[in-house]
C-alpha cells in the first residue's frame, strides 16, 4: 500500500527535477530511486508526470541529438543516448527526424574535430598519426571516414621523422 505522504512527496520531487532540465524516464527514476522513495512512489510519479507529458524519451532524443549533431558522431550520441535510458529505435527515429530538418555532415564534424589538433598539409610521425586514429575512434568515428578526410586534408606520416 502506498502511502499518500510518500507519493505527494515522490510527485513533487519529480516535478521539481524536471523544473531544471529535460530527463528521460529512466533518468528521473534513476533521481528518484536515490532520494529512497519505495518502488510504488516512483512508480506512480512516473505514471503522474507521464500522464502530463512532462516525460517523453522521443523528445528528449530529438533535443539531445540537436544540440550534439554538429559535434559528435552518430553512434557516439546513440550510444550516449542508450546510456540514458532511451532505446535504440526511439533513437534512430529522433536522428532520422532531426537528420532531415539539420542535415549533418559527419565528415565536416569530423575534418573540424581534426582540425583542432593539426592543420591541413601536416607531416606527423606515426606515433602521432597512431594517436590521431584512436582518439578519433574513441570519438567513434569509422576508420574509412577518418582515412579519406585526412587524404583529403593532406595530413600524411612523414617516414623521415622516426
Amino acid at each position: 500500500m502506498l502511502d499518500l505522504e510518500e507519493r505527494n512527496r515522490a510527485r513533487k520531487k519529480a516535478m521539481r527535477l524536471l523544473e531544471h532540465m529535460d530527463r528521460t524516464e529512466k533518468g528521473l527514476t534513476d533521481k528518484l530511486r536515490q532520494a529512497e522513495f519505495s518502488p510504488e512512489a516512483v512508480e506512480d510519479a512516473i505514471a503522474y508526470v507521464k500522464s502530463y507529458g512532462y516525460i517523453n524519451d522521443a523528445r528528449y532524443a530529438r533535443t539531445y541529438i540537436s544540440f550534439r549533431m554538429e559535434s559528435r558522431s552518430r553512434q557516439k550520441i546513440f550510444s550516449e543516448l542508450q546510456l540514458k535510458g532511451v532505446d535504440r529505435q526511439t533513437a534512430l527515429d529522433a536522428w532520422n527526424e532531426m537528420e532531415e530538418l539539420l542535415e549533418p555532415d559527419e565528415r565536416e564534424v569530423l575534418r573540424r574535430t581534426i582540425e583542432k589538433k593539426y592543420a591541413p598539409d601536416t607531416e606527423l610521425d606515426e606515433g602521432q598519426m597512431r594517436r590521431l586514429y584512436g582518439y578519433l575512434a574513441r570519438r567513434a568515428f569509422r576508420y574509412e571516414d577518418i582515412s579519406h578526410t585526412l587524404e583529403e586534408m593532406n595530413i600524411r606520416v612523414n617516414r623521415d621523422m622516426e
